[in-house]
């Protein structure tokens, strides 16, 4: 019996142990633009998952295609259904490593300056990506944003000939996700 209990105590310790360090949040936000001569197009997604481990600098994002918001139905139905193909391809993520991560100090409130390296997943294509951002640490809480352009055409998104002047071959994205330490 005393060996189940301290088996049990040593695996309880290492899980936190684990944790400590770790942030996540499932409701972060990324938010697209598309900018032509013809139509301006936005959409939000708050529902973001994303996970950053400030020991190793690992972090993730991970966000279903379907839960972008548009000002109109419409954008919507041709965002899911015609160019990003959401029943084929729910979701999008980037797995990578923050590369300046021994400069930023997430026990101490500042802004800092992130170099980001990973992979970008978008319609069952994945590409190398490499971006800044900022990671701000405020009372214990970590936020982190960044905003940077993707291609349609690295991620075989084809836009149909009667919208091709109405959307725009680079797509702005922007991340802004509040983080709070795992428990």
């Amino acid at each position: 019996m005393k060996k189940i209990v301290a088996l049990t105590s040593i695996i309880i310790l290492s899980l936190g142990a684990y944790s400590q360090g770790r942030y996540f949040t499932k409701s972060g936000k990324i938010a697209f633009f598309s900018k032509t001569s013809m139509e301006n197009i936005d959409a939000t997604n708050k529902s973001t998952a994303c996970i950053l481990d400030s020991k190793t600098g690992d972090v993730q994002f991970a966000v279903l295609m379907k839960s972008f918001s548009f000002k109109r139905a419409l954008m919507q139905e041709h965002f899911n259904k015609d160019f990003i193909e959401s029943d084929k391809f729910p979701k999008g993520e980037f797995k990578g490593q923050i590369t300046n991560n021994s400069e930023i100090k997430y026990t101490v409130d500042g802004t800092y300056p992130a170099k980001v390296k990973g992979k970008l997943t978008i319609h069952g294509v994945t590409k190398d990506m490499e971006t800044t951002g900022t990671i701000t640490v405020k009372s214990g809480k970590i936020s982190v944003s960044s905003s940077f352009n993707v291609l349609l055409p690295d991620y075989n998104i084809k836009v149909p000939a009667v919208q091709r002047s109405q959307i725009s071959d680079t797509i702005k994205i922007t991340v802004d996700c509040s983080l709070e330490p795992v428990k």
